[in-house]
């Protein structure tokens, strides 16, 4: 398949949207144009991660559901259960489920997916790592054994490590990367599709599941969301996340547009560094903290975003367990307890992104610390070299990073406190080391909720706050947001009236 630069004309894209006319006669067929600030790595299920995961649920189906509220429900496995211990999940399957080539969807297949997930190294591969064997039992039953208990297991079958691919397509090289096979509602249309720029997905003729209300999915790539907004009014694209403040104040007045509001990331610093290895003052939990208090969260969330969100100092959100309303201003707006706290003054450099790092973010970020004698460098990163630099080299102490807020409390453990992506140096403390074990094992509430204050006193993280999102579509479109997602399912679009 041909590929281009993902960056074209906003022209060339729009007319791209606009199809083919139906011949006289024939039903008009329905089309759902959305458009994406997201890039997928590939198509291959391995590589499946966050605001991607719309590509994929065209395509492959999950293991288990997850509903717009955050409930689970059957998908491919009808039905589920745990051991006593928590460490043996029982899956049943769908007995009525083919691949895109006829061959069975059964439990040899599920074993599978999940072994070539783990192997193939991808973003979410660690959710899977506690997952020790799969074993088959028979060709509609699988059993899960774990080394220990994973409190989101589930949430993580509803996710990437539940896309169900064809495994007959492994032994093919590369290329699920851009020729998908799976049991899902659609298929890539191959003649339609510009990688890079434009997926388009048809509906599949004998889906099993319930039928998709549009019998095309067109998911198109943006640099930025004054583009995308232009294509709403325009009623060349139906659907969009919109996250600026400012675009989203523009698109509100638009004629004919329906809006929904949705609190899901939290924007902050994400400091990894807490042993100090690049940055050997961020070592001591008092410069952490001073860091906390240096920053005007207000003022940010006031100038930056228009007032749209909530200011917060932890990363737990407040559909978790873990959640406590008074941490969202335990770091008050004091330089001079911040000076007091920092002692000495340090010089901290962070990657800038463009796409998450505005210039008056950057600008506000680097007058309050240079206030308390912390030096911000920015060093500016493009997103073909941030993974090197960030992950892979840990070039940096930290990173501004949109993170969002999980319903799930093991899940944001998995992606901020145990090792991996987010704690690349490992970092722990006897408090968490303490806690871990007991939340594992059972998640009560209290413990969960010790866990959080515990990481918001040490300075761990520094949040600045919660955005509001704005989930938009050209009138034509209702959308329901999804729970413990940015942006929706490709099951939460359907037609207004």
């Amino acid at each position: 398949m041909k590929r281009t630069a993902a960056f074209l004309p906003l022209l060339a894209l729009l007319a791209a949207c606009s199809g083919t006319p139906s011949q006289p006669g024939a039903p008009a067929e329905k089309s759902l144009a959305i458009a994406t600030m997201t890039l997928p790595q590939s198509l291959d299920p391995k590589d499946a991660n966050g605001s991607a995961l719309p590509f994929f649920q065209a395509v492959y189906d999950t293991l288990v559901k997850r509903e717009p509220d955050g409930t689970f429900s059957p998908m491919l496995a009808t039905g589920w259960t745990y051991d006593a211990a928590m460490t043996e999940l029982k899956l049943t399957l769908r007995a009525d489920v083919t691949f895109d080539d006829g061959s069975p969807f059964d439990a040899a297949a599920v074993k599978a997916n999940m072994e070539r997930f783990v192997k193939g190294g991808g973003a979410q591969a660690k959710t899977l790592n506690d997952v020790k064997t799969i074993e088959v039992v028979d060709a509609t039953h699988v059993t899960l054994k774990l080394a220990q208990p994973n409190p989101a297991l589930l949430y993580y079958l509803s996710d990437a490590a539940g896309l169900m691919a064809n495994p007959a397509d492994f032994a093919k090289g590369e290329q699920l990367k851009t020729q998908p096979g799976g049991t899902g509602p659609y298929e890539l249309d191959q003649g339609q599709t510009v990688i890079g720029t434009k997926w388009v997905f048809k509906r599949t003729a004998k889906y099993w599941g319930t039928r998709l209300p549009y019998d095309t999915v067109s998911i198109s790539y943006f640099d930025n969301e004054t583009a995308i907004v232009n294509g709403i009014r325009t009623k060349q694209l139906n659907a969009a996340l919109i996250q600026d403040a400012d675009q989203q104040i523009a698109v509100e007045g638009a004629a004919g547009v329906k809006t929904v509001k949705q609190d899901f990331d939290f924007q902050g610093i994400l400091l990894f560094d807490r042993a100090g290895m690049v940055t050997p003052r961020l070592k001591d939990p008092a410069v952490r903290q001073g860091l906390n208090h240096a920053i005007d969260r207000q003022t940010m969330l006031d100038k930056i975003r228009q007032g749209r969100g909530q200011i917060t100092g932890q990363v737990f959100g407040p559909a978790t367990k873990g959640y406590l309303p008074e941490l969202d201003t335990f770091y008050g707006f004091d330089q001079a307890k911040a000076r007091e706290l920092i002692k000495e003054p340090f010089e901290l450099k962070l990657p800038r992104i463009p796409a998450i790092v505005s210039d008056a973010l950057a600008a506000s970020l680097q007058t309050d610390l240079a206030a308390v004698g912390v030096k911000l460098v920015w060093e500016d990163v493009d997103a073909g070299s941030a993974i090197q630099k960030i992950f892979r080299d840990r070039a940096y102490s930290g990173m501004v990073m949109n993170m969002g807020q999980s319903p799930a409390d093991w899940v944001v453990v998995g992606e901020l406190v145990l090792p991996g992506a987010f704690n690349m140096f490992g970092y722990s403390d006897d408090t968490v080391k303490k806690l871990l074990p007991k939340i594992q094992a059972k998640g009560e509430q209290a413990d969960l909720q010790a866990l959080n204050r515990h990481l918001v006193e040490d300075g761990w993280f520094l949040p600045f706050y919660r955005m509001t999102y704005l989930h938009v579509s050209d009138g034509s479109v209702t959308i329901t947001p999804q729970d413990g997602m940015a942006v929706p399912s490709i099951y939460n679009y359907a037609p207004a009236g």
